[in-house]
């Protein structure tokens, strides 16, 4: 009765307010405490997803970058907005995501039906999967070599003890009778201080690099720690170690060693010596047991001596700009490469650049035993930064076991610091080899004396001027490997030539060409990757590669007889190796997995030894002449009139290349446009049928060896002609000929102007059949009567000079 006065009136309201209020707070409170768990839930997945170097749907979709690049967050936590950089990366990849998965068969490895088009859906692997993986949660201790040698024991038998229990548990699960393949889940080495331990092939092999570490378990358990240290940050780094005492004797070149610097006592560098065996095994991630046929995950290598910079200019392929009162000097230097020269030296030549690769790459599956690759550059006066920095994007990115070697083949330059300083410099790193040619070969010939002095299994060719990207090589030697005929190709994204960064390509690119053999980019059609549910990691067969950058098994590549060494320096040598290809039983892919990025240059830096355009159009001549057949005629027909006339453009001798192909059974050109590119236009004439005179409405008739006219019938045959790509009226091996005012018939022969008729050409005079190469314009025109035919003086209104054949394919 005391309380219930207080509840009377207003006092009411005040106490449902009291008590509404302790409510709200309660669930304000527990609303909290459910957003706190899952913020911290989701920091958690963040630097999982950071240690991992992988991109999680819910966690980066909207900032693209390189694993070591900070977060782009605010204080508070939040995302900010993306850069410009970020954003395209983002544009890119955003299209894939709304794609419906296809279809598999489990029973059959299923190949993707592209009609026209040719994608191929990557190998299918039904296999079972083991991950047997020593995962390294227990902290490496970083010794001072300072610290007093029992302590430093001590905690060295801690970590051998722990490698030692962990191993001692793959040998109790390895007498298990379990028949799954094994499946190494490899991590990033991109984290600092850690290094992936490459994959080794069946039984005991030694890896020739200085700091690594093997543990042999019966043959079959390897643990394999530490990289061949392989980086510099310097430009100008001299051969300081000696690491020269390890260079093999096919260096060609002298090799200066300099005395090793040690700022320790002799104790302290034999524990420091003790200390990085042991660092180097318990940095050792992946245990992998042995079997035949064994698959992996991709490796994501990126390697670095010293903790990257990541404010350094350039770094995560971010643009670079020219500071203030350099503007003149940059420009200066473009010359020296027909780039920025001068930016590409500010930036550091191990920089970071961004994982590009479709996100379902980092998670395919290749297998154990790939085949080792001999890495090739040809250059000539290239640029140091640039040479550099392709040498140390595959030494970084590329895993050591298959790495063979690197040989850097100089064409013969003439720049001074590409001679013994190049070779001091790359001393250091026992896999580079340089070789010299004495003359200057060009392209071609430099290619071809790096293939023959290679030792790999298969042959990559790369430009100077490149950066790999991570888990580039494995992809490109898992399609060798499942096919030694397959001829795969990264695929190849731009560095900018202007600020150095590193920009995407759209997916889904294909090389092709255009008459008169032309290579072009071609993108496929949305709707049709739309309809057949095409992935943006699946291989894509291109009828032409780029020819630059490519992979190929050495023993096919001299099967196919190499490149035609009559081709002369660059050009023409990408026509001719895809041709020779796919119609020699070969393939040709693009490997959206593999990503390098390339420097487009405006212009060749360097000298022809000859006329730039004569070079190319030679070799492009001798690629017709052997593998166009009939279809030659386009190539001539588009614009290469002058080069049939062998007396002044000597093309050279052809019998070798078609007794190759002849030897080889090579399939005709036809059936490479039926059968690779059915969507280049290639019609073997322009025009055909009859030749219809509008003001006499009469058609060209030749019969009993008399051009004359006739009325129109298609049932003639004495009425058809075709217009040719080299321009002249045919019937059968018969031509339109002029002989002064008169017109006749004689034998064709490519090579005679007077046979050429311009038609449907040009502003004025479309209907007429002008003469080609007159001094003043003339035109055939019928007679009054319709019963000869005469040449005369051109006359755009005169309808006798106006003719039109049945069918046009094309203008």
């Amino acid at each position: 009765m005391k309380f219930r006065k207080y509840f009377r009136g207003s006092g009411r309201v005040l106490a449902f307010v009291f008590i509404a209020s302790v409510i709200w707070l309660i669930f304000d409170i527990a609303a909290l405490r459910i957003s706190i768990i899952d913020v911290n839930q989701d920091l958690k997945e963040r630097e999982v997803v950071r240690k991992q170097g992988r991109r999680k749907d819910n966690v980066e979709d909207e900032v693209f970058k390189h694993p070591l690049q900070k977060v782009n967050v605010d204080k508070m936590g939040i995302f900010k907005k993306p850069n410009r950089f970020e954003r395209k990366v983002d544009e890119v990849y955003r299209k894939s995501e709304t794609k419906a998965p296809l279809k598999q068969d489990n029973n059959v490895n299923p190949k993707l039906k592209a009609g026209k088009f040719f994608v191929v859906q990557k190998e299918a692997v039904n296999q079972s999967k083991v991950y047997l993986t020593v995962k390294s949660s227990v902290k490496v201790t970083i010794l001072n070599i300072h610290e007093k040698s029992n302590e430093t024991k001590t905690v060295m038998n801690v970590k051998v003890n722990y490698i030692t229990s962990k191993i001692t548990k793959i040998k109790t699960e390895k007498h298990l009778d379990v028949k799954e393949h094994v499946v190494s889940k490899v991590p990033p080495a991109v984290q600092e201080e850690k290094r992936l331990s490459p994959l080794k092939e069946k039984g005991i092999r030694t890896v020739h690099h200085t700091n690594a570490t093997q543990v042999t378990l019966h043959g079959e358990v390897h643990v394999d720690a530490g990289l061949h240290k392989n980086l510099s940050n310097d430009l100008l780094k001299l051969a300081e170690r000696d690491k020269a005492k390890s260079i093999t004797e096919k260096h060609v070149s002298t090799f200066i060693k300099s005395k090793t610097h040690f700022t320790q006592k002799p104790s302290e560098l034999k524990l420091q010596g003790q200390v990085d065996e042991a660092s180097k095994v318990l940095n050792s991630t992946v245990v992998r047991v042995r079997r035949s046929g064994g698959l992996h995950k991709v490796m994501a290598l990126d390697v670095t001596e010293k903790p990257r910079d990541q404010q350094a200019v350039g770094q995560f392929g971010q643009p670079a700009r020219v500071p203030r009162g350099k503007e003149l000097e940059s420009q200066r230097r473009w010359k020296e490469g027909h780039f920025n020269v001068f930016l590409s030296e500010q930036i550091p030549i191990d920089r970071a650049i961004p994982d590009t690769r479709p996100q379902t790459c980092s998670e395919s599956l290749v297998h154990d035993d790939l085949p080792s690759t001999s890495v090739i550059f040809c250059f000539v006066d290239e640029v140091w930064s640039t040479l550099l920095r392709s040498v140390h994007s595959v030494l970084n990115r590329s895993p050591p076991h298959l790495l063979k070697e690197i040989i850097l083949v100089d064409d013969c330059s003439t720049k001074d610091y590409l001679k013994e300083q190049l070779d001091v410099y790359m001393s250091q790193f026992p896999k580079v080899r340089i070789i010299r040619l004495k003359e200057r070969q060009g392209l071609i010939r430099a290619r071809m004396a790096g293939a023959a002095a290679a030792t790999g299994d298969v042959l990559t060719f790369l430009d100077s001027h490149v950066e790999c990207n991570v888990g580039w090589l494995e992809p490109l030697l898992e399609r060798v490997y499942l096919d030694h005929k397959k001829v795969v190709c990264p695929v190849i994204e731009v560095i900018s030539d202007k600020d150095m960064s590193y920009m995407l390509v759209d997916n889904f690119q294909r090389g092709i060409f255009r008459w008169p053999l032309v290579f072009a980019w071609s993108a496929l059609p949305e709707e049709y990757i739309r309809q057949n549910h095409v992935k943006d990691s699946d291989p894509i067969r291109c009828p032409v590669m780029a020819g630059g950058l490519f992979s190929i098994d050495k023993n096919y590549f001299y099967e196919l007889g190499a490149y035609d060494p009559g081709l002369d320096v660059w050009g023409g040598e990408n026509m001719e190796i895809s041709f020779k290809i796919w119609m020699c039983g070969g393939e040709i892919e693009i490997i959206p997995c593999s990503r390098v990025g390339h420097i487009f240059r405006g212009d060749n830096p360097y000298k022809f030894p000859k006329d730039r355009v004569k070079t190319v159009e030679r070799n492009l001549a001798r690629v017709a002449e052997v593998w166009l057949d009939e279809y030659k005629e386009l190539f001539y027909g588009h614009g290469y009139h002058h080069l049939l006339d062998k007396s002044v453009t000597d093309i050279g001798n052809l019998t070798e290349q078609i007794v190759l192909r002849e030897k080889l059974k090579c399939k005709s050109f036809k059936w490479y446009l039926e059968n690779v590119y059915p969507d280049l236009d290639a019609p073997l004439v322009k025009a055909e049928g009859l030749i219809f005179n509008i003001g006499a409405r009469k058609c060209l008739i030749f019969q009993n060896g008399i051009l004359s006219f006739d009325k129109c019938d298609l049932t003639n045959k004495s009425q058809h002609f075709s217009y040719t790509w080299l321009r002249m009226l045919r019937q059968n091996t018969s031509c339109v000929a002029s002989q002064e005012t008169r017109v006749i018939m004689e034998p064709c022969d490519n090579t005679k102007q007077q046979l050429r008729w311009m038609h449907k050409s040009g502003n004025v005079l479309t209907e007429h059949l002008k003469m080609e190469g007159s001094f003043r314009p003339v035109c055939l025109e019928a007679g009054v009567k319709a019963d000869a035919v005469f040449l005369k003086d051109c006359d755009t209104i005169n309808s006798l000079q106006k003719w039109q054949f049945t069918h046009y394919y094309t203008q």
